[in-house]
């Protein structure tokens, strides 16, 4: 048996966490259209019969404007050494262009790397040749894959390339793990990733979600959530309220659903939309909101 770790680095909204998801063949990284959604390395595991990868998913790196973005890039670059296989993620419907050849050249020696033209099936083929060969120019790299996370085209074919380079050794994670992730954490990523969805302009980047409390509720088959949204200004905090609570309540019923299937429980979610001013720019509150 095989199995390994394997990074997925690239530039922000080129599709990493997407791609995650379709490895593992479940959710374990939230997805929106926002650049710097991903916020922390996740893992997600993809168990076959032969091998076992265990994938981190990382912030995408960009030119940082707060100091939670230069905390981000950091822990993108640290995830880059200690893996035995980086797959590298380029936009390929948005082009290659100058953030792809900065990431290239982090990459420098070290393990394999693939690299992975995504969003093919927004490119007609005639499209696709020119963006591979951009790829192939940025560095020597072990393979070059196009794929489409959201379609999966190409999925699999990148899963036996990674196995291919995994040495020999034992699980890390029992059978049907597919992600560690503590449960507050993937709570707290499920509501901000539907808040993001539902807010506008700069609000998404000010939003931080920290879960106060997971409890047992008064019937046995109910767990009790509460979590608070943390906004920095005054206008985004009506701006995830919503006229008379309206955004905060679909907020609420998108998440349920998805929160129910993870907890394996029955959920009441109490949301509520707190002040944190210019949070992304102060140790101490990073600090208190997970960064």
């Amino acid at each position: 048996m095989r199995s390994g770790l394997c990074s997925i680095v690239g530039r922000t909204n080129v599709g990493k966490s997407t791609l995650l998801n379709a490895l593992v063949g479940a959710k374990v990284a939230i997805a929106t259209p926002v650049p710097q959604t991903t916020r922390h390395a996740l893992r997600g595991v993809l168990h076959r019969d032969d091998a076992q990868v265990v994938f981190v998913d990382t912030p995408g790196l960009h030119k940082p404007r707060t100091l939670l973005g230069s905390r981000l890039n950091d822990l993108a670059r640290d995830q880059l050494g200690g893996v035995d296989v980086v797959v590298f993620v380029v936009d390929g419907a948005a082009g290659v262009g100058q953030g792809d050849r900065f990431i290239a050249r982090l990459l420098g020696r070290g393990p394999p790397v693939l690299a992975v033209c995504n969003k093919i099936d927004r490119l007609g083929r005639a499209r696709q040749l020119p963006q591979l060969e951009r790829l192939a120019g940025l560095g020597d790299w072990d393979e070059i894959v196009p794929v489409s996370a959201a379609t999966g085209d190409g999925v699999d074919l990148l899963a036996g390339l990674i196995v291919d380079r995994l040495p020999e050794g034992a699980a890390y994670y029992p059978a049907g793990q597919v992600s560690d992730q503590p449960r507050e954490l993937l709570v707290a990523e499920v509501i901000r990733e539907k808040a993001i969805t539902r807010a506008r302009q700069e609000v998404p980047h000010s939003i931080a979600v920290v879960v106060d409390e997971i409890a047992p509720g008064e019937r046995d088959d109910v767990l009790v959530v509460s979590a608070t949204i943390y906004v920095e200004r005054d206008s985004q905090k009506g701006i995830v309220v919503g006229a008379g609570g309206a955004s905060l309540r679909d907020v609420g019923a998108e998440a349920r659903p998805e929160l129910e299937c993870a907890l394996g429980s029955r959920v009441w979610l109490d949301l509520r939309v707190k002040l944190a001013k210019e949070w992304q720019g102060d140790p101490k509150k990073l600090q208190r909101l997970g960064y």
